[in-house]
């Protein structure tokens, strides 16, 4: 039997759908594991999201997973400090800039010190926690003057093909275009960037992409079974790509600088 994929239009929301603080919390800890598939597949972020700390040296990345947007950082001449949740993220990041001092933490309890940073990026991050709690966390950590930085890589569901990939993946079409974060006093949001970008992946790197996502990594081998033959079938039966073939995948960068 051909599998036929849900499809459904395109998410009208700002931010994921979780039944209670219990549900989201789950999600997020899924990725305790799957951290080198993670590195591996997932993208980095443009330069014009480093361009949006000029001028703040000391930066703590929070939710840092294995360091995509850390390594950037440095690569630019900031000082990083990086803290995520997850123990196999935090290995990984460890291993991949032993230099940079990486510990546990959440964006809502940082174990830093009162006005420790300049400023503090959260990447792929804000969606998984308790927004009003890391506002007053943030307040505290952040030196008069700092700023906080949000970004998000969405993969762009304006094309038709990329949309049902999502909902095959389960990779979380859950912001919309011109969406804004929740955030919460003394924070506001004081400047946005917007922009598009494509990334190359093979057709077994695109198994990959699915397996770092949480729904996969929460699921059982009879659903991820299921997913990896709807897949396959639309890669290559639907859409006619060869086994091995690069594909050009579009997506969109949403950034927000909070000031006090």
């Amino acid at each position: 039997m051909t599998p036929s994929p849900a499809f459904r239009p395109a998410s009208g929301k700002d931010t994921p759908g979780f039944t209670d603080d219990s549900h989201r919390q789950r999600s997020a800890w899924a990725f305790r594991t799957g951290a080198e598939t993670y590195d591996d597949v997932r993208p980095g972020y443009p330069p014009e999201v480093v361009d949006l700390l000029a001028g703040h040296r000391v930066v703590a990345d929070l939710g840092a997973g294995t360091g995509k947007l850390t390594a950037a950082l440095v690569g630019a001449g900031h000082e990083v400090l990086a803290g995520d949740p997850s123990p196999d993220m935090v290995r990984v990041l460890h291993e991949r800039l032993p230099g940079v001092p990486v510990w546990r933490a959440t964006a809502e309890a940082t174990s830093l010190a009162d006005a420790a940073v300049d400023a503090v990026t959260c990447a792929q991050t804000w969606h998984w926690v308790d927004a009003a709690a890391a506002c007053t966390e943030l307040d505290r950590v952040v030196r008069p003057g700092g700023r906080v930085v949000l970004v998000w890589n969405n993969l762009d569901v304006s094309h038709p093909w990329v949309l049902r990939l999502t909902r095959i993946m389960h990779s979380g079409d859950v912001q919309r275009p011109g969406f804004v974060p929740e955030v919460h006093a003394p924070w506001s949001v004081t400047g946005e960037l917007r922009t598009g970008w494509v990334q190359h992946l093979r057709t077994g790197q695109v198994h990959d992409l699915m397996a770092s996502r949480s729904y996969w990594l929460r699921s059982d081998g009879k659903v991820r079974a299921r997913m990896t033959r709807n897949l396959n079938w639309y890669l290559h039966e639907r859409l006619g790509f060869q086994e091995g073939e690069l594909l050009a995948i579009p997506y969109r960068t949403d950034a927000f600088i909070l000031e006090r």
